[in-house]
């Protein structure tokens, strides 16, 4: 059951990689919750338009704005824009990411370059970006998506592990870096959520996957947003660096 957070209504949240899968639910979530839900996309904006109006169906307000995460001038001159017209940003969700399963031996170094920008370098960019105006706002709160996997690492995703590795010392750095002017910064790190592309993975790879969790079953994609809720209210704002696992118990 989902927790109504008062103090999320109105408030202006961006989000990356919003348009599907674990994304998806958040931007919608923090729709139930009242916020102003900004988010990105690179190509379609039909789909961009379906997302908003789902939002404000269910009582938030939203703004899709069209920037690759990969083109930083073109991100920065968008959300410059936005903040001009809307006003400061004072929540982010560094939630984009991409992944390209392969063993050592067969990583290709523009794999590890995709990677590595999407997943790290583009979530270190625009929260620094964004950290001019967090410095004059208030209850900032920032959440990088990591994974399980940047913990435990996995066979065949050591590109993808190392960047989500990465996302969880460069949370704690900013935590560190930014308490004193009174914005949090934490990591989630999902295990095996069910979304449309896990859902894709044949039965035997899914019953692999269950028998080393705990709990039994798999995650959904509204755990996780009810999880990110929290961490953007003030009813964590004594959170801040943390690493945090939602994973049923897979790595203990």
């Amino acid at each position: 059951m989902s927790v109504i957070y008062p103090d999320l209504k109105s408030k202006i949240i961006l989000i990356t990689g919003a348009t599907r899968g674990i994304g998806r639910a958040i931007a919608l979530s923090l729709g139930k919750q009242g916020a102003h839900v900004v988010f990105n996309y690179r190509k379609d904006p039909q789909i961009a338009k379906q997302l908003e109006s789902e939002i404000q169906t269910l009582g938030g307000k939203a703004t899709s704005l069209q920037f690759d995460l990969n083109q930083f001038e073109q991100v920065k001159t968008q959300l410059d824009l936005f903040t001009k017209e809307h006003g400061v940003i004072t929540g982010l969700i560094n939630n984009a990411g991409i992944s390209k399963d392969q063993l050592l031996l067969r990583i290709k170094e523009a794999d590890i370059d995709e990677i590595l920008n999407t997943n790290l370098k583009a979530s270190m960019l625009l929260t620094s970006h964004l950290s001019r105006s967090f410095l004059k706002a208030e209850h900032v709160s920032i959440v990088n998506m990591s994974s399980v996997v940047g913990m435990m690492g996995n066979v065949g995703q050591a590109t993808y592990a190392a960047s989500k590795a990465g996302l969880i010392g460069f949370t704690k750095s900013v935590a560190k870096e930014l308490a004193s002017r009174n914005i949090r910064c934490n990591a989630v790190c999902p295990g095996f959520i069910s979304t449309e592309m896990t859902q894709d993975l044949p039965e035997k790879t899914q019953q692999e996957y269950l028998s080393h969790i705990p709990l039994n079953r798999f995650g959904t994609v509204d755990n996780v947003a009810d999880l990110i809720c929290f961490l953007m209210s003030q009813s964590s704002s004594y959170i801040t660096g943390s690493v945090i696992k939602i994973d049923g118990g897979l790595y203990i």
